[in-house]
């Protein structure tokens, strides 16, 4: 496992076989760490792949004595699937059914390519491994109106830093998805507002002024990077929409950027009746498109093909510059 606070110096087979000098086939077929006194890796046996604690295999390499590495149990401990698996006592089979539960998928974080989890996350979900039930029927509607939802839920985080989702779903009658996706999501807001406002803080301290729990911190932290990267790119999706509008094919609208999927971004143009679509979808991995409705422009599921209405402006450039777009929707 990779102890609390030391997510910094995991080190790869990649890695530790570049500061030994040697190339990775080397490496693995002479299995240098196989000798005696060598740290031991810090992922289980069995792991498909091996890291170890830099810091430990470079006081071995210089001969200096190798430190230990902190011997208690902590809430931010990250856990390897093998490991996760053991803790809360079932197959790694069955914790790959379990780690897309919502009380655990938005917390896992991957280390040099291996996902983890925290161990505060696991043992919430080893106390209470049932689903949560709502009360309510499949499918049935939150009791808060999707437009009120982020002022209620703000109110709320305002009150209580360290807001359960739980409590979410008691006070605002939310399905358990809807306070797993929101709460996260609104972290992430108030701790990009903080980081804007304080040039040089990073996300982790910026949490911890607002008084966000460890436990939650690394969703929130997912969640503020999607914010702040959703910010970088308003000033170029309102250009495009000032152009639009001075094109006549639409009254002046202020863009707002949206997560479609786990951290996909998009937004929507509603364009006017007259224009040659009923709107604009832009979604930065595949820049702009028509849409064959204003009221839902984007729809559940895959991302619609070309054809019947859908046609994809400027292929290739997620980005064009708006008398590009203009043109591409003109033509």
């Amino acid at each position: 496992m990779i102890r609390a606070g030391r997510q910094a110096h995991v080190q790869t087979s990649q890695e530790l076989a570049a500061a030994m000098g040697l190339k990775l086939g080397s490496f693995r077929n002479r299995k240098p760490y196989g000798a005696a006194g060598f740290p031991a890796p810090i992922s289980p046996d069995g792991a498909g792949t091996k890291l170890w604690d830099a810091q430990q295999t470079a006081a071995y390499l210089a001969g200096d004595p190798v430190p230990g590495l902190p011997a208690d149990n902590d809430g931010g401990d990250l856990l390897e699937r093998i490991e996760a698996a053991e803790f809360l006592g079932v197959a790694p089979k069955t914790w790959d059914s379990y780690k897309r539960d919502p009380r655990i998928a938005p917390h896992l974080v991957k280390v040099k390519g291996v996902e983890h989890c925290p161990r505060a996350i696991l043992e919430a979900f080893r106390h209470a491994p049932a689903a949560p039930s709502t009360g309510r029927p499949r499918g049935s509607g939150d009791m808060v109106p999707r437009d009120e939802i982020e002022a209620r839920l703000g109110e709320l985080l305002e009150a209580d830093p360290a807001l359960t989702i739980a409590t979410v779903q008691e006070e605002l009658g939310l399905a358990y998805s809807a306070a797993a996706r929101w709460l996260p999501r609104l972290r992430g807001q108030r701790i990009a507002d903080r980081v804007l406002a304080e040039p040089g803080l990073t996300a982790d301290e910026a949490a911890q002024q607002l008084g966000y729990p460890a436990a939650v911190r690394r969703a929130a932290a997912a969640a503020t990077e999607t914010v702040l990267r959703g910010r970088q790119k308003l000033p170029y999706l309102q250009r495009v929409a000032d152009a639009v509008v001075a094109a006549g094919w639409m009254e002046h609208q202020e863009v707002a950027v949206r997560e479609v999927e786990s951290d996909v971004l998009a937004a929507v143009l509603v364009l006017d009746a007259g224009a040659s679509a009923p709107a604009l979808v832009w979604d930065e991995r595949y820049g702009w498109r028509t849409a064959l409705s204003r009221r839902h422009p984007i729809p559940k599921g895959s991302w619609p093909a070309e054809g019947d209405g859908v046609r994809y402006l400027c292929p290739g450039h997620t980005e064009p510059g708006p008398p590009q777009l203009l043109a591409a929707l003109g033509s």
